[in-house]
């Protein structure tokens, strides 16, 4: 009889765990500038079945973390995931810590500026700053960019274990075979541009209007690796331009994160 019941707590545990990791499938499947979806929508980005879909957006919507509009059958996010998300990233030393240093930074620069770390095989923006000006990077927190054609994805590429990055490279070229020769050379480069110089620039690899450089950080209290960048148009921030006066503060602001962190005080202040 207890093996029965222990078999049983186990599977209620089996089950809760299961249906929690769909649930955040479903949350993780709104990206930055979605307003709302549609349950086709959450089946494409999630490949769960339109029955669990149903279920499970029934109980989001319920606990507040998906708002539904019955009008037009789609969901947004709720009050409940904005407020668990702003909270979560306010908690975060290096998070927090990175904001007047991004905003220094994109005002010595005159580009956009920002601080992500990797989900999945995108990078996701934890902080940003635009600079002043009409011309200016239109990404926000949240946003997912392209991790190995972008130069905060190859940054944090370049600052991973060997062991892990090639397991990342393995995925890459898994989901984009025709690529693959493309990835392996990209990332082989910003492992040696980050070895002999600290950092890593991406010139039109993305857009080809868009030169950005970026570097690894790793935060010294065990928080995950993060990548600083500094992005902007081409007719702005040349490759020359990047390659010496955009790196050399990307460098300082790093540096003066990693001394903020460490001390608890801001020398840039």
């Amino acid at each position: 009889m207890r093996k029965r019941i222990k078999t049983e707590a186990q599977d209620d545990e089996a089950t809760a765990s299961s249906a929690l990791a769909r649930g955040l499938e479903i949350l993780r499947a709104f990206r930055s500038g979605d307003d709302t979806l549609g349950n086709q929508d959450l089946i494409e980005r999630t490949g769960l079945a339109k029955a669990t879909i149903s279920r499970l957006t029934a109980t989001l919507v319920t606990l507040g973390y998906l708002r539904y509009d019955a009008g037009l059958g789609r969901y947004s996010i709720g009050a409940a995931t904005v407020s668990l998300g702003y909270s979560t990233l306010s908690s975060i030393p290096v998070v927090r810590i990175s904001q007047p240093i991004l905003r220094d930074l994109a005002d010595e620069t005159g580009v956009a500026t920002a601080l992500g770390t990797r989900d999945g095989l995108e990078m996701v923006y934890l902080a940003n700053c635009r600079a002043p000006g009409p011309v200016s990077l239109r990404l926000s927190v949240g946003s997912r960019l392209p991790i190995w054609r972008t130069a905060m994805g190859l940054a944090y590429l370049a600052g991973m274990e060997a062991a892990k990055r090639a397991q990342i490279e393995a995925r890459l070229m898994a989901e984009a075979p025709e690529a693959a020769e493309l990835i392996r050379s990209r990332i082989a480069e910003a492992c040696a541009g980050q070895a002999a110089q600290g950092y890593v620039g991406a010139y039109g690899g993305w857009y080809s209007y868009i030169n950005a450089v970026g570097v690894a950080f790793r935060p010294q209290d065990g928080a995950p690796l993060v990548a600083l960048t500094c992005g902007g148009i081409v007719d702005i921030i040349p490759r020359a331009r990047c390659e010496s006066y955009i790196k050399d503060r990307l460098l300082h602001a790093a540096l003066r994160l990693r001394v903020t962190l460490e001390t608890g005080v801001d020398p840039g202040a």
